[in-house]
């Protein structure tokens, strides 16, 4: 007869390894389910963290490994496959591409991904001088002129950060002011190889072989010029890794799920945890947290099953 799991925790960035975590300490027969190499999810990206307590300016990578280590230190057991569909019941059966896994509660930690302009040229020249990953790729643009799309803290972190490398950084913003974080837009402002262009958006990435400029059109006055760049880094936001879900209609249209603190959905044994969750503020800080509530209902749950 094939396990029953207690809980299958889907996802193991910060939220799914805070899951992992607080359910190994409470006793839980779980099994980690990740399609990527290494847990960590988006956090791994990140040059630097300055807001997690106790580890001011850690280097995202190492933020991870540690979170990971920990869930390794209490013995979580991990899968490393893609799941592909989840189909609830009083045992939830989670489809995954090596094999089907049953369990009595399922906690979805999936993320998100990051969000694409959308323009002519985007697709095409992504790999060659378009990027979604400032800590990963700014490297490549030493002594170069680039661009980074977007006016929150990630658009300004990756500014700031670019300009170690970059001869000129130029953050387009299409608003008349920026949303992210007072203390970053200081940072930004006094750099000298950064300019901020508001109001102005990207309606077209330039190049053939790599990226040469794009085509920016001002939202005032509606001209159109081309800026002539190596490089375009997109900070535009993310998108929930919600797929799973919108069979089981958990959803709202921007494709976050509805939840309170304790990630219960509206299926009994399915919690959420993470940047999926509707809430004000997804920072690893809440992810960590979104898990530790998460597993706290999926064992009350867990305990009123009787398989």
């Amino acid at each position: 007869m094939q396990e029953i799991y207690d809980l299958v925790i889907i996802g193991s960035g910060p939220a799914g390894l805070s899951a992992a975590v607080y359910g190994m300490r409470a006793g839980l027969n779980l099994l980690v389910v990740e399609r990527n190499p290494m847990s960590g999810g988006q956090v791994l990206n990140t040059y630097e963290v300055d807001n997690y307590l106790g580890m001011p300016g850690i280097n995202g990578f190492d933020m991870g490994v540690k979170f990971r280590e920990h869930a390794d230190k209490l013995g979580a057991p991990f899968l490393e496959a893609e799941v592909t569909g989840l189909t609830e019941g009083e045992i939830k059966t989670v489809h995954t591409t090596e094999g089907d896994l049953r369990a009595k509660a399922v906690i979805l930690a999936t993320g998100a991904h990051h969000a694409q302009l959308e323009v002519p040229g985007e697709e095409a020249l992504s790999g060659m001088g378009v990027s979604y990953c400032a800590t990963c790729d700014g490297a490549f643009y030493r002594g170069k002129t680039v661009a980074v799309v977007g006016g929150g803290d990630v658009a300004l972190e990756d500014a700031i950060y670019l300009t170690r490398f970059c001869e000129k950084v130029y953050l387009i913003h299409r608003r008349d002011e920026l949303r992210g974080a007072h203390v970053l837009q200081e940072q930004l402002r006094a750099l000298p190889g950064a300019e901020i262009l508001y109001s102005h958006v990207v309606k077209e990435i330039q190049g053939q072989e790599a990226v040469t400029g794009v085509l920016l059109e001002d939202l005032k006055s509606g001209e159109r010029r081309i800026l002539s760049v190596d490089g375009v880094f997109v900070a535009v936001g993310i998108r929930p890794e919600t797929e799973l879900l919108k069979d089981l209609a958990l959803c709202n249209e921007a494709g976050y799920v509805p939840a309170g603190e304790d990630g219960a959905t509206g299926v009994p044994g399915i919690y959420v945890a993470g940047d999926i969750r509707r809430k004000p503020l997804r920072q690893v800080v809440t992810a960590v947290a979104d898990g530790a509530n998460a597993v706290t209902a999926a064992a009350a749950w867990i305990g009123s099953i009787t398989v």
